[in-house]
């Protein structure tokens, strides 16, 4: 069986070279692969991992322009290897991820306010049950076709974190996070589905991006594109939350 990686270096910039590899595995996972070319053919042959049981993200790749988990995808003979797109590259398959982890940061993406006199039930746990299923693998990030436009995004898994916590029954005051997401954040996203196609954790960002436009507008916002093609001059509630006439 044969497999193609692409291989990068940024010394002295980044350059790249795509090599084959010949391997006698038969119903081998990619990291099963890669540690086979590694220790036996080359080196220096540089990617990332961890768990080895799709719990830690941290072996995200993308085989043939899909965005997969290298411990999880069983290899097939021709397959393109290649890292994740809209981060640097560091080495060949490995990515600086620094900045997409910096998007929850900036969503506010944590629990704010912690209601001591509210208990969870079984069904208020199944409200934001698989967005908490999130691995941080990135492959969300990677699969983004609106980093191409704007760098600045906040993203989908960060988005949908933001929604596992306005979700929350015991967060008293969710109006600091919607606010902050209303810039760059869920009037940006396209609603393509491509972030829910690669997901591991079967999460749909999609579709929690949708939920938390919906809350948007509950509270005052709407998509400030959708106004301005208007020119601001119709009824409801402006991007700011006040009236507009």
């Amino acid at each position: 069986m044969k497999i193609r990686v692409a291989r990068y270096t940024t010394e002295p910039q980044i350059t790249e070279a795509v090599l084959e590899y010949e391997v006698q595995m038969q119903d081998a996972t990619l990291l099963e692969v890669l540690n086979e070319i590694k220790t036996k053919q080359d080196s220096s042959l540089t990617y990332a991992s961890g768990c080895r049981s799709s719990v830690c993200g941290s072996c995200s790749m993308r085989v043939n322009g899909r965005e997969v988990l290298a411990c999880a995808y069983k290899v097939q003979d021709g397959d393109l290897v290649e890292p994740m797109k809209n981060s640097p590259i560091i080495r060949d398959l490995v990515v600086d991820m620094d900045k997409a982890y910096s998007f929850n940061a900036k969503a506010k993406a944590w629990q704010s306010t912690l209601s001591p006199s509210t208990n969870l039930t079984q069904d208020n746990e199944k409200i934001n049950e698989i967005q908490s299923d999130c691995i941080l693998c990135g492959s969300c990030y990677s699969a983004c076709p609106v980093y191409a436009v704007n760098e600045e995004f906040i993203g989908p898994f960060s988005l949908t974190r933001v929604w596992r916590y306005v979700s929350d029954v015991r967060e008293e005051d969710s109006s600091q996070k919607i606010e902050t997401i209303q810039t760059n954040g869920i009037w940006d996203c396209t609603l393509c589905n491509e972030c829910t196609l690669v997901c591991p954790q079967d999460i749909s960002s999609k579709a929690d991006i949708e939920k938390l436009r919906s809350k948007s507008v509950m509270s005052g916002f709407s998509d400030p594109n959708f106004a301005s093609s208007f020119g601001g001059g119709f009824g409801g509630s402006s991007f700011d939350g006040s009236p507009s006439f």
